[in-house]
């Protein structure tokens, strides 16, 4: 997502600003004596100095924090009981002193009942199941937390246990049941009767239980719920300002840059095991001989200290253990196929992740010759002068694909959650001719306007941006600046996901300060500024609405930054001076169009009627009884196949790769395997096909409009 790290231009215009600002924290009291104590005095300090619109860190907010930290340590209300939430009521007002004052009680009080829980909840699951469910007796249990609260007491809890249990072991029954009835009859395929299934069920789900438990015991350390407490504080204030610890701030550079130094290995979890699956050909594992696809690692090692146990481990947690600095040593504990342990020594090197990098096709439907230029996140290796950046790398698209003639393009946009915003800037410039791209401001100045300085036009035929309610971010900023300028037309859900924010990666060493976004207490990423459109308007909490609105998988489901409480509200400023695109083309005539296809197309109608049914089901109440439990839960699953299948066209889309790019991953047979899935679901993307529609209609205007000069 966009942070303030990214913004070279706005740095410049802002630096002596906030340096003065900053010089100014930390001048109460001395410091003080923990890492904890250090981290949630020097937050505190920067929340209600620096951020763009900070809340009053009071007995209110620390109500807010105090409910939203017990909720996250305790996501399912099934750990704690209501005499603990009481127990430490005596928190719940004192926590913005804690904050203001860097004293930390409240996330220790809260860890040791935590953990006393987890032993004692441990042995109520696994005594649940234990004994074969009766599902023939007519009960019910409701599993949204919002409409449960925490245990009275130890035989409600219990209760809680006994039937969450219940619906997860029937959820697998009912799943062996429908998976039967499809097979029965099939060779080889052998039929088990209810009992046998229960069994199994139940199997299952004690070793769901299990790797649960392990993380609680084993990953959930004092770090991870301090760092957690952080987060809530910080996200209390936006949803998009948070804590890293230095671990994580890694992993998220490494997101952004799209390369890390590591060992070149796929992961995977398979029962609670890290296996390896794919190796990048060339990468320090591959190189080895010793590490192959189906080896579990057991244990990760840093050198020569003490190796950390993977048990209780998401694939996410092993990740950031594995990956480090260029040329350190990591050990893995292997277990082989044949079940011995062996341990391998690999030293870390830069493995790029060019599979997160723009791409390109070609797409041809009888009537024109479209190009698609697929941009997963608005990437930058601002470490690297000569690494990979977005914008360059779109530059060089749509290169390649004038050089193929085509007729219009089609920029997917869909599930990009933001990024660099200069580059936003540098890609907007692609498409126009100078002028003002977006407007920022920060909590005291006046709006700043970042432009386009480059009178050149890399591209100036027809174009269609793809978005869904996961564009966000600078992808919000990209598909407003085409819609201003009427430079193309916005194609997808009602509107974008709606953060309008801007964000900075600021370390909180206060020696170093803004000079540097990491330190070893840890990172905060702090919301400075607002965005707002060359129009005036806000992208924040109503996004880019589209200009062609297509039915849509999640329209209802509530995932949008206006569906997050402490979101920061829309506001408008004063419009930027720009004109609008010297080549026009008639919107409504491409809407109406569209329109009427989108109406006649029983997959679109069907998606529409079948995502809003769908919504309504993840509020209701389920019966633990096994005949109206499958009953509801067939339909559930009946309406699910149904919606993909309709995510499939009857005929193919002709997508095929440019020019010289068949073998465009080499050696690397997971990456091309990979590449050629990507392509198949492009041929089978109901969206594209309406997106180069959309563009076809665009192409034959200006056609018309050419022959008629």
């Amino acid at each position: 997502m966009l942070n303030r790290r990214n913004l070279p231009v706005l740095i410049l215009l802002l630096a002596s600003g906030l340096f003065i600002g900053y010089s100014s924290l930390g001048t109460r009291g001395g410091n003080p004596p923990t890492k904890y104590e250090k981290i949630l005095k020097n937050v505190g300090e920067f929340l209600t100095q620096v951020h763009y619109s900070p809340k009053d860190i009071n007995d209110n907010f620390s109500k807010e924090v105090f409910k939203k930290y017990l909720e996250k340590v305790d996501v399912e209300k099934t750990l704690f009981l209501s005499s603990d939430i009481q127990a430490l009521r005596k928190y719940e007002t004192k926590l913005d002193d804690e904050i203001l004052t860097g004293t930390v009680q409240f996330v220790p009080a809260v860890t040791e009942i935590f953990k006393k829980r987890v032993a004692e909840t441990e042995l109520i699951y696994k005594e649940a199941l234990s004994q074969p469910f009766d599902f023939s007796k007519d009960e019910s249990i409701a599993i949204d937390p919002d409409k449960t609260d925490f245990a009275k007491n130890e035989t409600e809890r219990k209760e809680l246990y006994r039937k969450r249990m219940k619906y997860l072991v029937l959820d697998r029954m009912v799943e062996m049941k429908e998976t039967q009835e499809k097979n029965k009859g099939k060779e080889g395929f052998v039929v088990k009767n209810d009992l046998q299934m229960e069994k199994e069920s139940r199997e299952k789900v004690l070793a769901l239980m299990d790797r649960i438990y392990n993380r609680y015991k084993f990953k959930v350390n004092d770090d991870e719920q301090f760092s957690n407490y952080v987060n809530t504080i910080t996200t209390s204030m936006d949803p998009h300002t948070s804590f890293f610890l230095p671990v994580d701030k890694r992993y998220f550079d490494e997101g952004m840059s799209g390369k890390f130094y590591g060992i070149g290995a796929a992961l995977s979890l398979d029962d609670g095991n890290i296996k390896v699956g794919s190796l990048i050909t060339g990468s320090p594992a591959w190189k080895s001989g010793e590490v192959t696809s189906g080896d579990i690692i057991k244990k990760v090692a840093q050198g020569k200290e003490e190796p950390v146990d993977l048990t209780g481990y998401v694939i996410e947690d092993a990740v950031k253990l594995i990956r480090g600095k260029k040329g350190t040593e990591v050990k893995l504990t292997l277990k082989k196929s044949d079940g011995v342990l062996k341990v391998v020594t690999l030293i870390r090197d830069e493995i790029v992740q060019d599979e997160t990098f723009a791409r390109s096709a070609i797409v041809t439907n009888g009537k024109s010759k479209i190009g698609y230029i697929y941009l997963p996140e608005f990437y930058a290796d601002f470490e690297d002068p000569k690494g990979a950046r977005c914008a360059i790398d779109v530059a060089k698209e749509l290169v390649k694909l004038k050089q193929e003639n085509v007729e219009g393009v089609v920029l997917d946009l869909r599930n990009n959650g933001g990024g660099s915003l200069y580059d936003v800037v540098q890609m907007v410039g692609l498409f126009i001719e100078d002028g003002p791209i977006v407007q920022v401001k920060d909590r005291d100045g006046k709006p700043s306007v970042l432009r386009d300085r480059d009178k050149s036009i890399l591209y100036d035929g027809p174009l269609a941006v793809m978005v869904n309610e996961f564009s966000a971010s600078a992808s919000e900023i990209f598909a407003a600046a085409i819609q201003d300028y009427k430079r193309g037309i916005i194609i997808g859900s009602t509107s974008t996901y709606g953060k309008g924010t801007v964000q900075r990666n600021i370390g909180l060493d206060k020696e170093l300060g803004f000079m540097s976004p990491n330190s070893e207490l840890g990172t905060i990423k702090l919301t400075l500024q607002k965005f707002y459109r060359i129009n005036g308007g806000s992208t924040q909490l109503k996004g880019v609405s589209s200009d062609v609105v297509l039915p849509d998988f999640f329209e209802y489901a509530k995932l949008r930054e206006k569906d997050d409480p402490d979101a920061l509200p829309w506001d408008e400023i004063q419009k930027a001076d720009y004109n609008t695109w010297k080549y026009g083309f008639d919107l409504k005539g491409i809407q109406s169009t569209s329109t009427l296809r989108v109406n006649n197309n029983e997959a679109f109608k069907l998606i529409k009627t079948n995502t809003e049914w769908l919504a309504k089901q993840n509020d209701k109440v389920y019966s633990l009884k096994l005949d109206k439990f499958r009953e509801e839960k067939s339909a559930i699953i009946a309406t699910n196949k149904q919606l993909e299948t309709l995510n499939k066209l009857p005929k193919e889309l002709a997508v095929n790769n440019l020019a010289g790019e068949q073998n465009k991953y080499g050696a690397d047979t997971a990456k091309a395997e990979r590449f050629k899935a990507w392509m198949k679901n492009l041929r089978n993307d109901i969206y594209l096909n309406e997106a180069v529609n959309v563009v076809n209609d665009m192409v034959t205007q200006k056609n018309i409009a050419a022959a008629n000069k």
